[in-house]
């Protein structure tokens, strides 16, 4: 600090100055008002600090910062294998549990060679579970390390910013602030991927999907059966939780449905009920689903919904007055409805001639099958592939190219504002024909040309989605 003042009198003398203070200019004898010469002066002092800024303490900061931001980028590539890997041991176990199954009703039909075989394929897939969980867990030991370098970081910046300037501090804490989200987002999303919070809303949205996890072809063996879908009850009743559905045809049309007790006799293609629709009550369109035990469908004749009560096996049927077929989605004639479920309800989307082909959301009333609220959004249902909904906001999605979808515009159903988005996601096959979301599990479910497909999403709990420029397929 420098400190200028006026004095009189004679010059200190070296060692009359105080201790940390040196004389940097001085102008002697200058005249007074009264034009006398006196002893008069300015003189200014320079005060040094008593230590110097600890600048190694920063640098040691900063490259503590860049490691930690790079071990996150790879531990959230991790979270995404993980769940690819789960399911494919999955698949692994139940195919060998299978063949073991088997092998118990005829222990005298397999040769010693045959036990051996499975005996070494009981011990490969012990080796990759184990494997799995040392990864998991040494993931989870990673993230608390973290955690810990991180709480030391902090503690480091508080010191350096009470004892020493403030303002350089600031630039290296922003760097901090955003090592720590990326912290808060990694542990986020494996929270969201190993312990998901189910039927929670509390997110602004969704914020990325992982690959698409396949489970196999369907459950005819057949490629040529594009048209379907696939999942599980999205609203299950009792000792109906792990239950699994599946329909599909060479048209755009339902005729029947199979039900799985659970994922393992999806897999080995074992249903325990296959029921054929009444072919007067038969359906078109592929965009159905499954919940509270009952079938929601697209119905030509009348043109409108259609639901199958497989409790009390009544069916029902509703005309929406002005919905139109002439508008579906970009894949597939015969979309013009799109039943959906979340954690508010059930759903259903169409089009008008009113609305120019703009997409229309309606609430349905599960109790009485009859439509509560209609809110007309601006996109444009042919120039879109797909949509879904997730806690009462509307998710449209678009092709990008040959192997990318894109949610591109999400539509909120309680504040009417809509939003248009950019999140990119890999598909596995060119086209496909039912794309939903499942509350009950907080996955996305594929019908994806022929083959059982899936999505984990991971939420937005912290900042609000990146917005985009309107893409062309809009009205305006």
């Amino acid at each position: 600090m420098i400190q200028c003042s006026w004095s009189q009198g004679m010059k200190k003398k070296p060692d009359q100055l105080s201790k940390g203070v040196r004389s940097v200019w001085s102008e002697g004898n200058p005249r007074n008002e009264s034009g006398g010469g006196g002893g008069e002066r300015c003189s200014c002092d320079a005060f040094l600090p008593g230590s110097t800024f600890p600048v190694g303490d920063l640098v040691v900061i900063e490259q503590t910062a860049v490691e930690i931001s790079h071990e996150l980028e790879l531990e959230m590539g991790k979270l995404g294998e993980y769940e690819i890997k789960v399911t494919e041991y999955e698949e692994k176990i139940v195919k060998l549990t299978a063949k073991i199954e088997k092998m118990e009703e005829n222990p005298d039909g397999y040769s010693e060679s045959e036990q051996n075989e499975i005996k070494i394929e009981i011990k490969q897939v012990e080796a990759l579970i184990v494997d799995l969980q040392l990864s998991i867990n040494g993931s989870t030991a990673v993230l608390k390390s973290l955690r810990v370098q991180i709480t030391v970081m902090v503690e480091t910046l508080n010191r350096l910013e009470k004892t020493y300037d403030k303002n350089l501090i600031l630039v290296t804490r922003r760097e901090y602030l955003k090592v720590q989200l990326q912290l808060e987002e990694c542990e986020r999303r494996h929270q969201e991927l190993f312990y998901p919070n189910i039927g929670s809303c509390a997110h602004t949205g969704i914020t990325k999907l992982s690959k698409p996890i396949v489970s196999q072809l369907n459950a005819h063996l057949n490629a040529g059966y594009k048209f379907g879908g696939w999942g599980k009850d999205s609203k299950p009743i009792p000792d109906r939780e792990s239950m699994y559905w599946y329909s599909g045809y060479t048209s755009a049309s339902i005729i029947d449905i199979r039900f799985y007790t659970n994922y393992k006799n999806l897999i080995l293609r074992n249903h325990f009920q296959h029921h054929s629709l009444q072919t007067s009550w038969r359906g078109t369109g592929t965009n159905f689903i499954f919940r509270d035990n009952t079938l929601y469908y697209q119905i030509n004749s009348p043109f409108g919904l259609a639901k199958l009560n497989f409790t009390t096996m009544a069916y029902e049927s509703r005309v929406i007055p002005k919905a139109s077929s002439g508008f579906s989605y970009a894949y597939f004639s015969s979309q013009n409805f799109d039943f959906a479920a979340d954690e508010t309800g059930l759903w259903v989307t169409y089009a008008t001639q009113q609305s120019a082909g703009r997409m229309v959301i309606a609430k349905i009333n599960e109790a009485s099958f009859g439509i509560e609220e209609k809110m007309e959004t601006s996109i444009y249902k042919p120039g879109v592939s797909n949509a879904f909904m997730v806690c009462g906001t509307l998710y449209a999605v678009r092709t990008i190219d040959t192997i990318t979808e894109e949610i591109f515009y999400k539509y909120d159903t309680k504040t009417k504002e809509e939003t248009y988005i950019s999140i990119p996601f890999e598909r596995f096959q060119e086209k496909y024909s039912n794309l939903h979301y499942n509350p009950a599990d907080q996955k996305l479910y594929m019908y994806n040309d022929g083959y059982y497909v899936q999505y984990h999403l991971w939420f937005n709990h912290t900042a609000v989605a990146t917005t985009t420029t309107a893409p062309q397929v809009l009205l305006t």
